[in-house]
């Protein structure tokens, strides 16, 4: 499916509209399939994000006893560390909102043994869809994305061994440009989402994203290109970080079911 890019004159209007999409998907997931799964991605913007989704007028257009929540990645930090992706979400979001604690599926970064973390993190996501591995790859109702300003997106980093993975859902990865190590969802689980939804926001994004969007394919080096779901894919996007696309993204109302 060809994605929609999508512009906003700052960070904030991307939060905003995210949050929008979150409460309209949730919707329709829990009308259609009675669950509304999603996958919370780290960084700044996904975090304003998710304390919109905590305010009154976000958070009482949701059905949160219907609601799994699940991560694209995790630092290998402990889960109460500021670097967390849990903690980030917990605070700003998970804490506020009636979910109870069955409803919440962590990533343990925080055990030396990354590859067992990884390995139980697979079985966590069977045991929730009720799906072996033979069977194919688990499909969220949304997946939320950032991209940092060398192209990665969840824990998928340049030239790293994760970018080659085919059939394992969590994977352990070396990341040696940071000298640590990551837990992450490989990619074709995130391509089995029904939709993803990038959130870039920033000018010294505004390179990267050019590249990733208009350039060739780089899939190594520019791992965000492997992002291609056959569900919906959103690219939400602040002027400072479209600031060299040369196709202007569309406004959010052109969008063929913009949230309300």
């Amino acid at each position: 499916m060809l994605p929609e890019i999508v512009g906003f004159p700052d960070a904030e209007a991307v939060a905003r509209h995210a949050a929008s999409e979150f409460v309209q998907r949730a919707k329709q997931a829990i009308w259609d399939r009675g669950v509304f799964r999603v996958a919370l991605a780290g960084g700044s913007t996904p975090r304003r994000t998710y304390e919109l989704l905590a305010t009154k007028e976000f958070a009482s257009r949701v059905e949160w006893t219907s609601v799994q929540i699940f991560f694209g990645d995790e630092r290998a930090v402990a889960p109460d560390h500021p670097e967390s992706n849990f903690h980030t979400a917990h605070e700003a979001l998970l804490d506020t909102v009636p979910l109870h604690t069955s409803q919440i599926h962590r990533m343990a970064g925080e055990r030396g043994d990354l590859a067992q973390s990884a390995r139980e993190y697979e079985a966590e996501l069977s045991r929730s869809f009720a799906l072996k591995r033979e069977q194919g790859f688990p499909s969220f109702d949304l997946v939320m994305l950032g991209m940092g300003k060398d192209g990665h997106t969840a824990s998928l980093f340049p030239f790293t061994t994760a970018l080659g993975e085919k059939s394992a859902w969590v994977v352990k990865n070396e990341v040696p440009q940071l000298g640590t190590d990551r837990l992450t969802l490989t990619a074709p689980v995130l391509n089995a989402a029904r939709c993803v939804m990038f959130l870039v926001a920033g000018a010294d994004k505004a390179v990267s994203l050019e590249r990733v969007l208009e350039g060739p394919r780089n899939e190594i080096e520019l791992p965000s290109q492997l992002i291609s779901p056959a569900g919906d894919l959103l690219w939400l996007i602040d002027e400072a970080a479209a600031a060299r696309l040369s196709r202007k993204p569309k406004d959010p109302t052109e969008l063929k079911s913009h949230p309300a």
